[in-house]
């Protein structure tokens, strides 16, 4: 009979939901063992396909299995530079683990008894990082003498640089914020992905040999000819989707709205959790409702709770969503985790309104009930109002989190880079160039906002091509 999938340690919900500390402890060698020893390595193993970078799955857990854990990072560092922060933000329900031969057929996401490759991934990424095992450069000839310049450092950037510098190419990074990361450091809350983890996997960049400049703001400080006229011979741009979408209902200017965004980046970048100690403040209300259904509303949801929790305010923190759980884009790890913590779901809700008081304050939130209709463009049951079902709730604080389009500083001094209606850079697929030679692009400002690991994808896409392009010079 097969065994039973091991359970992952996690830090009590009461403890976890009153700090900032890593919620998911991890798997002991013991733990790692058991779990891996569940993988029946199937012959035509479709989780290598389900993910979107192809780390050799089979491969990695035979050695776990072998007790070869060496080996089983190197295996992954073929195809992925970061093991360790990928292990813990993966969405590996809805890719590599829904295809393992343990979940069933036409389930919308992996069945429990999947084998937990993510946290698999993460025993071998931490292992490696404890043994500060690293990978070599290679040593061409001709692309030693070349460089590239990266414009962003989060997945999508980051990941291209690493491939570039695995080959011999000097690659320098151009941050516009003050510490490096992306979404990686002020999108996600350091309780899924401890900053000691994330400065880990970037310095394994920089041994590569990756130089990273950070306030450098290409498109203000410098353009993309300038960068070409200084002697880089290919740029990769990483630019991410900055600008949050919002909702257009009346009152959604009132103060004490926040999108996902700027909520996320105070709490995250700027250390707002421990106000007044940093002054960066960002207001803690009573009653908090937060706005979508994917990982960043969890995200903000659980932020929220934490921090009602630490200034001793009754916990009052909402996630609405217009259509039902099974809809939902996040996690379902980060799901489970925010009702553990007591974060309360109101499904089927499609907010109308905010209402402010006399000061321009939020102080309720109107809203209709829904219904789920036919499947609309995404493939999801579209949302209907059930007709006279209005109601309205306490509201002193709202975040929405319905998503983030390009980010346009670049793009808008840059008319002969082609972008389409929704801003984000167009790419050949295939090889993710650009309509100017020598810029190809990857992450959320082609396509939109993504995963991870979807962006690192496209960042290795990018980087073969890159390499191609080299050497054609």
């Amino acid at each position: 009979m097969k065994k039973q999938p091991v359970s992952v340690k996690e830090q009590d919900s009461a403890i976890r939901a009153k700090s900032f500390e890593e919620v998911v402890l991890g798997f002991s060698e013991e733990n790692a063992l058991e779990e891996a020893s569940r993988c029946i390595q199937c012959k035509e193993p479709k989780c290598i396909s389900g993910c979107p970078v192809g780390i050799n799955i089979k491969g990695f857990i035979k050695k776990i299995t072998e007790k070869d854990y060496d080996g089983a990072y190197f295996t992954i560092r073929e195809k992925n530079n970061f093991p360790s922060i990928c292990g813990r933000v993966c969405p590996a329900e809805y890719q590599c683990r829904r295809v393992c031969v343990f979940t069933k057929k036409g389930e919308p996401f992996a069945s429990k008894e999947a084998i937990n490759i993510h946290f698999l991934e993460r025993f071998v990424g931490d292992h490696g990082a404890k043994k500060s095992l690293q990978v070599k450069a290679d040593n061409d000839a001709k692309l030693s003498k070349m460089k590239v310049a990266v414009v962003g450092s989060g997945p999508a950037g980051l990941c291209c640089a690493g491939e570039l510098a695995r080959r011999g190419i000097k690659v320098v990074i151009f941050e516009g914020l003050h510490k490096t990361g992306g979404v990686l450091r002020y999108g996600i809350p350091p309780f899924r992905l401890p900053r000691n983890i994330l400065d880990s996997e970037i310095n394994s960049l920089k041994k590569l040999g990756v130089e990273i400049n950070t306030n450098y703001i290409v498109g203000k400080a410098k353009t993309i000819d300038e960068l070409f006229k200084e002697g880089y011979s290919a740029i990769f741009l990483g630019l991410g989707a900055g600008i949050p979408s919002f909702m257009g209902i009346p009152g959604e200017n009132l103060c004490n709205i926040y999108s996902a965004n700027e909520f996320l980046t105070r709490v995250n970048l700027m250390s707002a959790e421990k106000f007044p100690e940093y002054h960066t403040p960002v207001t803690i209300g009573k009653h908090i409702v937060v706005i979508g259904g994917g990982n960043t509303a969890m995200d903000a949801a659980r932020v929220a709770i934490r921090l009602q929790n630490m200034n001793g305010i009754k916990p009052d923190t909402t996630i609405v969503y217009r259509r039902t759980e099974v809809e939902m884009p996040a996690r379902r790890l980060e799901i489970e985790h925010a009702k553990e913590e007591g974060v309360k779901f109101d499904l089927l809700v499609k907010p109308e309104e905010f209402v402010g008081d006399e000061k321009g304050f939020v102080k309720k939130m109107r809203a209709s009930r829904c219904k789920l209709g036919e499947p609309d463009a995404s493939g999801r049951r579209r949302p209907e109002v059930i007709p006279n079902s209005s109601f309205e709730v306490d509201c002193d604080e709202a975040v929405v989190a319905i998503g983030l389009g390009a980010n346009k500083i670049l793009t808008s001094v840059t008319p002969e880079l082609t972008t389409d209606k929704y801003g984000d850079v167009t790419v050949n697929p295939e090889t993710m160039a650009t309509s100017i030679k020598g810029v190809f692009a990857g992450g959320d400002i082609v396509g939109g906002e993504g995963t991870v690991i979807e962006a690192m994808g496209m960042a290795k896409r990018a980087s073969v091509a890159i390499v191609d392009y080299l050497l054609k010079l």
